[in-house]
């Protein structure tokens, strides 16, 4: 009998040790940070994403809608964390929101492997895109019509692009797209074609050309040489904090530990 009640206190205690277990588990696994924004971010953000899930087990997404989509999307209190590749407007600053800069990147002015034009001007580049300069002979290049690709209203990368260059609602595009991905897949197919996209995000497929004289790189986003950049940002609600899951993150990306990922992501932490 003693040996019994001996038995059934061990399975009582086993049962309790390991249900104290489950809910731990259970309430680290439940923690989960959600983010919204800018395509550009996709790559840092990501790979940040990926090493703080490894590490912690809380569970991280990314929906990639574009800059204006993610500050009104944590505006609504649809996710945790904003992301947008341009400043916040005073307005949106006004309506509650905060910004806190993640990291710089170059905005890289791209064409097809295939042009020989190697090195434009801040003024020209201008020129082209509202349409004063209208054909590749005019810069050096073959005598062909220069085919506009542009991102859509609303794109951060659109708003840093036409605030660098004075262009805001003078640019005459051909197409206006709606990510990073099919701007550079655009200006891959068509030998005539000119866009923009985050240095990140550029790949072999096409080729960024320098502007005055100076090529996009992480050294001269970092010195301030190359002028076409714009800044990385994170968007959170300015009297409203964050869940616990989301705070673990934002701690993370913004301390020193991310600055290595956040370089290997072809962008310059901020710090």
């Amino acid at each position: 009998m003693r040996k019994i009640s001996s038995l059934i206190m061990t399975t009582i205690l086993c049962v309790v040790f390991l249900t104290g277990c489950g809910a731990k588990g259970t309430e680290k696994t439940n923690l989960s940070v959600s983010t919204d924004g800018s395509t550009s971010m996709e790559k840092v953000i990501g790979s940040l994403g990926e090493v703080f899930q490894e590490e912690t087990e809380i569970s991280f997404t990314f929906n990639p809608t574009g800059s204006g989509s993610g500050i009104k999307a944590v505006s609504e209190g649809r996710c945790d964390i904003g992301l947008s590749s341009r400043d916040l407007k005073t307005e949106e600053v006004e309506q509650g929101l905060t910004a806190t800069i993640l990291a710089y990147d170059g905005i890289a002015i791209i064409v097809n492997p295939e042009n020989t034009v190697e090195d434009l001007t801040k003024e020209t580049l201008a020129k082209i895109y509202t349409g004063e300069i209208i054909n590749w002979s005019e810069v050096g290049g073959i005598d062909a019509e220069i085919v506009l690709i542009g991102r859509e209203a609303g794109s951060g990368t659109r708003d840093g692009f036409e605030s660098i260059t004075g262009t805001e609602d003078a640019c005459k595009y051909r197409q206006e797209l709606t990510s990073t991905g099919d701007v550079i897949t655009t200006v891959a197919q068509n030998p005539n074609a000119i866009g923009y996209a985050s240095l990140a995000s550029v790949k072999d497929t096409v080729k960024a050309v320098s502007i005055d004289g100076v090529v996009p790189s992480e050294e001269t986003i970092k010195d301030g040489s190359y002028v076409v950049q714009r800044p990385f940002v994170l968007v959170t609600k300015t009297d409203a904090a964050l869940s616990e899951g989301a705070q673990q993150f934002f701690d993370y990306i913004t301390s020193d530990a991310a600055v290595e990922i956040i370089s290997a992501a072809g962008v310059v932490a901020a710090k």
